[in-house]
């Protein structure tokens, strides 16, 4: 399979440290055309930037992940002790690069006890900035659905609801509205039977697929360090349900892909 695009990755994190450059540089003969590698906070960004200089098929996005109010070793806490405002701030000239495609990983986390205002401040801060630059986002939405939605729908960005875990009627109105849904490895999952009913209800012009690699690695890898090169997997379930091949699949959602990141 050909024309595979991985709206998110993470080739930046330390599970990649020991074979980055081997893994990288063997995407494209497994069929990987591109490439959004996410930044999760600043200490991520030089080495997201270095990866979309060093491939021409990756492409980057840069922002604050809200897990990274409270990681220990995120440069939100190391460099700026918490004060998310001066590291966005000190971010700022990176998106002028014209590798940075997205502002992400930005959005809000439910599940992990990161103080709910401030994760919220950051995030409406981030939609600001992105409405303002006009670029896409790429969002992470865990467990924190209610205000997620009371964002997007105020701000109405374009990009992608990363790792979609919302209803096939959420999904109906978010996709009316612009944004387009991601799928990665759960999909594959035998109990992914809320994916599978929203990825039959949306247009197919509205889906996009990604890792979030190194993890979410699709059946029948599961368990082991993801790449984007699994994302062939992903390809196969969902061409069950939209009565295609995979590779049909994945040419339409790399269409998705480019257009969203305007490649």
């Amino acid at each position: 399979m050909n024309n595979i695009f991985d709206t998110h990755a993470h080739y930046t994190s330390h599970q990649f440290d020991a074979d980055r450059a081997a893994v990288l540089s063997a995407l494209p003969q497994g069929g990987v055309t591109g490439v959004l590698e996410c930044a999760t906070h600043s200490g991520d960004a030089a080495g997201v930037l270095a990866l979309a200089h060093e491939y021409p098929f990756v492409h980057a996005a840069l922002g604050i992940h809200p897990e990274s109010l409270i990681e220990e070793d995120a440069a939100t806490v190391t460099v700026y002790h918490g004060d998310w405002r001066a590291e966005l701030a000190a971010m700022r000239p990176l998106f002028a690069d014209p590798a940075v495609k997205a502002v992400g990983e930005i959005g809000l986390d439910h599940h992990w006890p990161v103080p709910k205002q401030e994760q919220y401040d950051l995030f409406e801060a981030q939609l600001q900035l992105a409405k303002e630059l006009d670029l896409p986002v790429s969002v992470h939405d865990r467990e924190a659905h209610a205000e997620m939605y009371e964002l997007l729908r105020r701000y109405k960005p374009r990009g992608v609801l990363h790792c979609y875990s919302g209803s096939p009627d959420d999904a109906a109105w978010l996709v009316e509205q612009g944004m387009l849904l991601g799928f990665g490895g759960a999909v594959t999952y035998k109990g992914a039977k809320r994916a599978a009913k929203v990825l039959a209800t949306i247009p197919h012009t509205s889906a996009v697929l990604e890792t979030d690699c190194p993890y979410m690695a699709p059946e029948p890898v599961r368990g082991h360090r993801n790449d984007s090169r699994n994302i062939a997997h992903v390809a196969d379930s969902i061409g069950t349900i939209w009565g295609m091949d995979a590779q049909a699949v994945l040419d339409i959602t790399a269409a998705n892909a480019r257009k969203c990141f305007n490649l």
